[in-house]
């Protein structure tokens, strides 16, 4: 199947090597001498950026040294010790040159959320953990207007609503998606929200697994599985889609049940009898005091060779909506926590009994300090650990981790506390979410690095002074000492600011829609 135009994946790249044409011939004795032979050379190569003298790293490489870096129609064409002449020459001497981060783990995909994100040195954003009920129309709906790249899995969520029995508006919700996918994606998502407590028996599972194949065929790059918000989801329910995952050899990415050790071991488990690839998300907030151990688990089943990834965010604090069944009945015992220590996103004010029950029956979004200094170190610290930020959608006053996360992590955690090497913690952000990507989208061979053919998604930093600004007190605020962002060889942020209208990013496409 052909994909649309603008899911094709770029031409080759050109050799670049300058050639020489061959010396002339020397005379003979007996002929007249040939005048001397001029060598015809190419004309020095010239790029549309230049970043130059920077101090380039590079971790699938190891490259960690002053060089200049020519871009040319969206690629790396040169990483070089010797001057490179462009059309635009950008002078980065006493910065670090690195790939662009890559967040697996956004849920602010508009361009207002990724502004925040880019002046963060995000360069793709992806929704994984929830997904999208119809990637091929989410693809479609951003592409040609996005800050940043952008992809989504498919929403084991929103598969359900297609398999659970007695369920009204599916065909509403279907004819929704033909006045756009945002207005799809609404329908489709109240629909699997009034079944989140209902279990898909056994006798639908299959048309369960045929909604994620669909989506699988529409681009998506793997199976979204946040079953914690749809508590009627049964283990079997469960298995069977690690089932499915395993046929076509698709990353799952997994909010679990609920917190703690038992949800982890149901999903490696799983995991491991099916030999489904698996992403746990926010492994700190869905581990809490249990992270060591969780952390340990993981450690394990990957040293037996099995594929099983994880990542966590450098906060203290969740969000989520209030409405959610993470709140139902028992929260305070299962999260180990109170009403005070529940934040209202739109006003900042800590909860009380009547305030919970008034916003819970309204619906929004809260911010949750539930979690302990001692334990995100702890977790990015494992060395298989990567970092994504659980952004939320762009509100004023929306969890920092929205505007922040990546700065945080290499100017309070890299850089302050020396956690970890600096090499180290560009490779959480750049070429481990790209290579975890890499069986899913052949785009992703092309990311998360600065070398010759990749990409041209890059971002230039100070290391000294790159730090988050935005706090759980006050609006999102943009992150300090990001200079410069390319996506895609363009510019989205140049001299620590926005570039208006600026909007190159790419659809990350899924192998089922290339």
């Amino acid at each position: 199947m052909r994909a649309p135009s603008f899911l094709r994946l770029a031409p080759a790249i050109l050799a670049l090597a300058p050639v020489l044409m061959p010396p002339g011939t020397a005379a003979t004795p007996t002929s007249r001498p040939a005048p001397a032979a001029t060598p015809t050379q190419q004309p020095p190569a010239r790029y549309d950026i230049v970043l130059q003298g920077g101090r380039v790293m590079d971790p699938e490489t190891a490259l960690d040294g002053v060089r200049n870096v020519g871009v040319r129609g969206g690629e790396i064409a040169a990483v070089s010790e010797e001057a490179l002449d462009g059309d635009v020459i950008v002078d980065v001497s006493g910065l670090v040159v690195a790939p662009g981060f890559i967040d697996l783990h956004a849920h602010g995909q508009t361009n207002r959320a990724n502004e925040f994100q880019a002046r963060d040195g995000v360069t793709t954003a992806l929704e994984l953990e929830s997904g999208v009920a119809n990637p091929a129309a989410y693809l479609a709906h951003r592409s040609g207007n996005a800050v940043l790249n952008f992809g989504a899995t498919v929403s084991h969520m929103s598969a359900r609503a297609w398999a659970v029995p007695g369920r009204a508006g599916l065909e509403r919700a279907r004819r929704a998606y033909e006045n756009g996918a945002e207005e799809g994606e609404r329908a489709i998502g109240r629909i699997a929200s009034a079944a989140r407590y209902d279990p898909v028996p056994p006798a639908r599972h299959e048309a369960l697994r045929e909604a994620l194949r669909a989506g699988l065929a529409g681009g998506a790059l793997g199976i979204g599985m946040a079953h914690q918000y749809y508590p009627g989801a049964t283990r079997e329910e469960i298995l069977r889609v690690f089932q499915l995952a395993a046929e076509e050899e698709a990353v799952i990415f997994t909010h679990v049940r609920s917190m703690g050790v038992g949800a982890m071991q149901e999903v490696i488990a799983d995991a491991v009898v099916t030999g489904a690839p698996l992403h746990i998300v926010h492994v700190n907030s869905s581990s809490l005091w249990d992270i060591a151990t969780v952390l340990d688990l993981v450690a394990g089943a990957r040293d037996r060779g099995f594929d099983i990834s994880t990542e966590a965010y450098p906060y203290t604090a969740a969000s989520t909506g209030l409405q959610s069944a993470i709140f139902d009945p028992g929260w305070q015992d299962n999260l180990r926590i109170g009403y005070g220590d529940l934040q209202w996103q739109d006003t900042g004010e800590r909860l009380t009994e009547a305030s919970f029950q008034r916003y819970r029956a309204s619906g929004g979004t809260v911010i949750i300090h539930m979690m302990r200094p001692e334990w995100i170190r702890h977790a990015l610290s494992r060395e298989f650990v990567m970092v994504a930020s659980d952004g939320m959608p762009y509100a004023p006053g929306a969890h920092p981790r929205s505007a922040g996360t990546f700065s945080r992590f290499l100017g309070r955690y890299v850089r302050d506390e020396g956690l970890v090497p600096l090499m180290e913690g560009l490779a959480r952000i750049t070429i481990m979410p790209a290579r975890r990507l890499e069986s899913m989208s052949s785009q992703m061979a092309r990311k998360g690095r600065v070398q010759t053919g990749a990409d041209a998604d890059i971002t230039v930093f100070d290391p000294a002074s790159i730090i988050d600004t935005a706090t759980f007190e006050d609006d999102l605020s943009y992150s300090r000492g990001v200079a410069h962002v390319l996506v895609n060889g363009q510019f989205v942020v140049r001299d620590g600011e926005l570039v208006p209208d600026a909007r190159p990013g790419q659809a990350v496409v899924g192998k089922g829609g290339q």
